[in-house]
């Protein structure tokens, strides 16, 4: 598991290596909340997941992106809001180990 490192601004882009991935992480408040793309290799993988407490991104191995990302309150069970990017709220990568690929509906 890694911390992403973010800010608490409404609009961000990040550029980290993910278990040797190189990638791009844009994310962005909205009226609904907040969202997030996902490049490999400048390549998109996923663009404009919302944000939910605790909820994989991708769930599925067949996108070509090793791992997930899932958000953390880390004072509760809220999804995340821009505010709170980088303190309460917190991006992390998950390696394929620790993300059991389920079904979107679960």
């Amino acid at each position: 598991m890694f911390i992403i490192p973010l800010q608490a601004v409404p609009s961000q882009s990040v550029t980290v290596a993910l278990a040797s991935q190189n990638c791009q992480i844009n994310i962005y408040q909205k009226n609904t909340g907040v969202f997030g793309d996902l490049y490999l290799n400048n390549n998109l993988v996923i663009a404009g997941v919302l944000g939910r407490n605790l909820k994989l991104w991708l769930m599925n191995t067949y996108l070509g992106f090793s791992g997930d990302l899932m958000w953390l309150d880390n004072q509760g069970s809220l999804d995340p809001y821009y505010i709170g990017i980088g303190s309460r709220y917190t991006l992390m990568y998950l390696l394929p180990s620790d993300t059991p690929k389920t079904s979107l509906y679960a």
